[in-house]
């Protein structure tokens, strides 16, 4: 497939805020300044976390700001049979194990780039007398993932050392992100992720589980994420502001501001219209800041 095919990929946990609409604008004007679909697909894989009415709010600010997507909208909610037939697969490759650890048992392992935990392998050679499966692990051997980030440059994580062996169904019967976010660009055929760098550390092991499914490996790009004053990536849990959606302009020209792309001060006045056709025209991801968080305005 040569068309680009990018995607947007929002948790539905509350509404759209400054930093998710970096993200959904940086991958719109990616894939349009290149003649490609955009997606969106909605990472409903975790109900406790989800917050009713979300997933219809995000897409109303989306259609408020403009922005426009293509095809069908995706729903992991749906798609528990595919996570399921590609664990089936890993299965067979004996690529994965049952894993009887609780978190406080792994409490004292060393945090991995991302903070989590890495798991020292207690459950990889078997469970110990009494113990019961909770979740599935993928097993990581020696491998040394090395991809080129289109913004951040060239990034290398060794899984054993920084991760260890990932869960790819939980304890509470639910798939993991990793899977999922894999098997669904596979299916929705995407050719270019573009995200926020909170999600960099998670990339390796996407490559990885792509390689084992033999599926393709899209090219990646991820943004700055936004933080606040302190630090913190801006989200429900932090108490990030939602998108106003009755006068979208000023903060959609805030978020071309803050991904380098110096939008002229009378934009932020501009209609609508105008504002995305200054944007199309002059989208250059050369211009994004290499960083991985910047503060939010």
């Amino acid at each position: 497939m040569n068309q680009y095919r990018g995607r947007f990929a929002p948790s539905p946990t509350g509404p759209l805020h400054f930093g998710s609409l970096v993200a959904a604008v940086g991958g719109y004007l990616e894939a349009k300044s290149r003649g490609g679909a955009w997606l969106v697909r909605m990472e409903d894989l975790d109900p406790p976390r989800e917050q009713p009415g979300a997933a219809d709010a995000i897409l109303r600010t989306l259609e408020a700001c403009g922005i426009s997507w293509d095809g069908e909208i995706m729903y992991q909610s749906k798609r528990s049979a595919a996570y399921r037939a590609a664990l089936t697969r890993l299965d067979a490759q004996d690529m994965v194990y049952p894993c009887a650890c609780t978190r406080r048992e792994i409490a004292d392992s060393a945090l991995g780039p991302d903070g989590a935990l890495i798991y020292p392998g207690t459950c990889r050679d078997g469970l110990a007398p009494g113990k019961t499966p909770r979740a599935t692990r993928v097993r990581v051997g020696d491998t040394v993932i090395e991809f080129e980030d289109a913004v951040q440059g060239k990034i290398r994580q060794d899984l054993a050392a920084e991760v260890g062996d990932f869960v790819l169904l939980r304890a509470d019967g639910l798939y993991a992100y990793q899977l999922a976010a894999v098997v669904d660009d596979a299916e929705q055929g995407i050719t270019d992720v573009v995200r926020g760098a909170d999600l960099l550390d998670s990339t390796p092991r996407q490559i990885y589980l792509q390689r084992l499914l033999g599926l393709a490996t899209p090219h990646y790009l991820h943004l700055p994420a936004a933080v606040n004053a302190g630090g913190e990536k801006l989200s429900k849990q932090t108490r990030a502001a939602p998108v106003g959606e009755n006068d979208p302009v000023p903060e959609l020209a805030q978020v071309m501001e803050f991904l380098g792309q110096a939008p002229p001060a009378e934009l932020r006045r501009a209609p609508l219209a105008e504002f995305w056709r200054w944007a199309l025209t002059h989208w250059d991801a050369k211009l994004i800041p290499q960083r991985r968080s910047l503060r939010a305005p």
